[in-house]
């Protein structure tokens, strides 16, 4: 995998501290909601999980140009469907390839840090909040407790990536086909392979799944791939994968 690093800010070793780790108490799930809101959160680890979280994205982006009904679709509609489930696929692959991950959580209002930050963020971007990723590690947990085989995986993503209710689609018909033959597939393992109620909490992870996309795109892009990828849009580079028909 390539090595990215970042350039050396002029701010030196304090700016780093500030914006990268910051010396606040670890971050440890809570049971509660209260003031989640309040405070931000940035990794931990960023170099490990960053890189880690590159390489699960293009296993993912990897698993969708594999598909012969995904390249048969229409640029327009390959590109509606990256753009609207990459992300709950991209999640399922962290809990796939178990990758992990803590954050620090600090105040949203801190004076120094906003001084040795101001002018270096963008307007429109949005740090992750201690809620964000409390109501991820939900996610990941429950996909995690299913204890899913690479089959149950795969049927998953691709009935969660085939959604005929995405607006922008030409092949209506078509996706909907793909949908309805991926939930089949899904559902038979489901009764094979665990308890017949059990297909209730599928039903609902995928309900999960999809809404995570608009809920959660900032939030992962700004989590774990913001340090890799700096200002560069990337919708706009996985855009060019899928159209280049290239990862490198």
């Amino acid at each position: 995998m390539k090595k990215y690093f970042s350039k050396q800010h002029p701010h030196g070793i304090l700016f780093s501290i500030l914006s990268r780790k910051c010396d606040f108490a670890h971050f440890s799930y809570p049971k509660t909601h209260s003031c989640h809101c309040e405070r931000l959160v940035c990794l931990k680890n960023p170099h490990t999980t960053c890189h880690a979280a590159f390489g699960v994205l293009v296993k993912t982006i990897h698993f969708m140009k594999s598909l012969p009904s995904f390249q048969n679709l229409p640029l327009n509609d390959r590109l509606v469907l990256l753009q609207n489930r990459w992300v709950p696929l991209f999640l399922l692959g962290l809990v796939q390839e178990h990758i992990t991950f803590e954050v620090w959580d600090f105040p949203a209002v801190s004076i120094l840090r906003n001084i040795l930050m101001n002018g270096q963020q963008k307007s429109d971007d949005c740090p992750p909040t201690l809620a964000e990723v409390y109501k991820l590690m939900m996610f990941l947990n429950k996909v995690w407790s299913l204890d899913l085989s690479l089959n149950e995986y795969a049927y998953l993503k691709c009935a969660i990536l085939f959604s005929q209710d995405i607006p922008g689609l030409k092949s209506l018909a078509v996706i909907a086909g793909l949908q309805e033959e991926a939930q089949r597939a899904l559902h038979m393992l489901i009764l094979s392979h665990h308890h017949p109620r059990d297909h209730h909490i599928f039903m609902n992870l995928l309900f999960m799944a999809s809404s995570l996309q608009m809920e959660a795109r900032s939030l992962v892009t700004e989590l774990f791939f913001r340090p890799i990828t700096g200002q560069t849009d990337l919708q706009e580079l996985l855009n060019e994968i899928i159209v280049t028909n290239r990862i490198t």
